[in-house]
C-alpha cells in the first residue's frame, strides 16, 4: 500500500512539474511576441519614428509586468466571488492552492505576457503622433486595472464566465480589448498630418522597412503557438497532449489561410499582392482562431482563417474611408478579427451560443472602450496626448528619445 501511495504521489508530482514547465515555455514564447510587435510596428512606421515606437514597446512590456504583479493578477484571479462583477481589489499574486495543477508563479508569468500583448496592440494604432509619456501613463492604467477587471469577468470566473461566455485564448479578452483601448485613443488623437485630403482622399503613408515588418509577423506567428497552445494549461496526460497538438495545427493553418485569403482578395480587387495586407491577413487568421483553436477541425480552422484574412482587408479600407488612422492596421486585425473569432465559436463548439458570445463581446468592448476613453480624455486635458506639429513633421525620435534609428539617413548641417 505504501508503495502504491508513493507511486501515486510521484505521478502527481511529475504531472505538476511537466505542466509547470510547459506553461513556462509557452509563456516565454508569448513574451517573444513582444519582439514581434516591436519589429512589425518599427517596419510599418516611417524611419523618423522608429526609435520612439521601439521605446514604447519595451517600456510598455516592463510596465505591464510590474503593474500586473502589484495589482492586475490579484484583481483578475485572487479571492473573487464566483460569478461576481466587482473584484477583491487586493495586491500581489496570492498563494498557491492545494489542488493546483501547476505552480502559481508559472501561472502568473503566463498571464502577465497576455496583458502585455493587449497593451502592445495600442502602440501601433497611435503611432507617429502620440506623446511617449502620455502613452506610458495609459499603460499603467490599462495593465493594472482596465484589462484585469474584464479578465476577472471571464477567465477569473466572474459573471460572463458563469453565463457561458467562451474565449479559449483571448480573441476578445486580449485582442479585441486591446483594439477597443486603441480605438478610444485614436478617436481623441486624430489622424496623422497629411493622411487624409480635404476632399476625402486617402494618402498612403508607407512604412520604412517591410523586411522588418515581415520578420515581426513571423515572430508573432511563432509566439502564437505559446499563446494558444499554452492556454490548454496542461499537457502531462494523453488527452491534454492531443488537444495541444490540435491547437497547434489549427493555429498554424488559420494563419496560413489568413495570409492566402488576403493575398487573393488583394489580387482580385487591385491586381497587386500588397505585402502589408498579407501580413495583416496572417495575423487576423491567428486572432480569429484564438477564441477556440481546440474545437474546429483543421478544415474549419482553414475557413475561419481565410474569412478573417479577407475581413481584415475590407476593415482596413473601411476605417480609412471614415478617416480613422491606424498606421499598422491594429484595430482591424485585433478588433474586427477578434470579434469575428468570438462570434464563430458556436460553429464548432456546442457549448457556446451566438447570443452569449455577442453579449460577452459587447460587455468587454463597452467596458474597455469607455474606461480607456475616460483615461485618454483625462490625459489629454492634463498633460496632452498629441505631439506638436513641428515634432510630428520632424519625427518623434529626436523630440521624445534623442536618438534616431537610422543616423546614416540624417544630413548634418554646418
Amino acid at each position: 500500500m505504501e508503495e502504491l501511495t508513493k507511486v501515486s504521489t510521484d505521478v502527481i508530482e511529475l504531472k505538476f512539474a511537466l505542466d509547470t514547465f510547459y506553461l513556462l515555455i509557452c509563456g516565454a514564447l508569448v513574451m517573444w511576441m513582444a519582439a514581434g510587435f516591436a519589429m512589425l510596428e518599427a517596419g510599418m512606421v516611417r524611419s523618423k519614428n522608429t526609435t520612439e515606437i521601439l521605446t514604447k514597446n519595451i517600456s510598455l512590456y516592463a510596465i505591464a509586468c510590474i503593474m500586473y504583479l502589484l495589482m492586475g493578477y490579484n484583481i483578475m484571479y485572487v479571492d473573487n466571488t464566483a460569478g461576481g462583477i466587482l473584484p477583491s481589489l487586493g495586491g500581489l499574486i496570492g498563494s498557491e492552492a492545494d489542488d493546483a495543477t501547476h505552480s502559481l508563479e508559472s501561472d502568473f508569468f503566463f498571464q502577465v505576457v497576455f496583458v502585455a500583448t493587449a497593451m502592445s496592440i495600442v502602440s501601433g494604432a497611435v503611432a507617429e503622433r502620440m506623446k511617449l509619456w502620455a502613452f506610458l501613463a495609459f499603460s499603467v492604467v490599462l495593465t493594472g486595472f482596465i484589462y484585469p477587471l474584464q479578465g476577472f469577468w471571464t477567465w477569473g470566473g466572474g459573471f460572463l464566465a458563469k453565463m457561458g461566455f467562451s474565449d479559449f485564448a483571448g480573441s476578445g479578452i486580449v485582442h479585441m480589448a486591446g483594439a477597443a483601448a486603441a480605438l478610444a485613443g485614436v478617436l481623441l488623437l486624430g489622424a496623422r498630418k497629411g493622411k487624409y485630403g480635404k476632399n476625402g482622399e486617402v494618402n498612403p503613408i508607407p512604412g520604412s522597412n517591410m523586411p522588418l515588418a515581415t520578420l515581426g509577423t513571423f515572430i508573432l506567428w511563432m509566439g502564437w503557438f505559446g499563446f494558444n497552445g499554452g492556454s490548454q494549461l496542461m499537457i502531462a496526460d494523453a488527452q491534454n497532449a492531443s488537444s495541444v497538438g490540435k491547437v497547434f495545427v489549427n493555429t498554424n493553418t488559420a494563419a496560413a489561410a489568413g495570409a492566402v485569403g488576403a493575398l487573393i482578395l488583394n489580387k482580385l480587387t487591385w491586381g497587386k499582392a500588397d505585402l502589408s495586407m498579407i501580413l495583416n491577413g496572417a495575423l487576423a487568421g491567428l486572432v480569429a482562431i484564438t477564441a477556440d483553436p481546440a474545437s474546429p477541425t483543421p478544415i474549419i480552422a482553414t475557413l475561419i482563417g481565410a474569412a478573417a484574412g479577407g475581413l481584415v482587408v475590407g476593415s482596413i479600407v473601411f476605417l480609412d474611408k471614415i478617416k480613422i488612422d491606424d498606421p499598422v492596421g491594429a484595430i482591424s486585425v485585433h478588433g474586427v478579427a477578434g470579434f469575428f473569432g468570438l462570434m464563430i465559436v458556436p460553429l464548432s463548439n456546442a457549448d457556446a451560443t451566438v447570443l452569449m458570445q455577442l453579449f460577452g463581446a459587447l460587455v468587454i468592448f463597452a467596458w474597455v472602450f469607455t474606461a480607456s476613453l475616460l483615461v485618454w480624455w483625462a490625459l489629454k486635458m492634463t498633460m496632452g496626448i498629441r505631439v506638436s506639429e513641428e515634432d510630428e513633421f520632424d519625427g518623434v525620435d529626436m523630440s521624445d528619445c534623442g536618438v534616431v534609428a537610422y543616423p546614416e539617413f540624417i544630413s548634418v548641417k554646418g
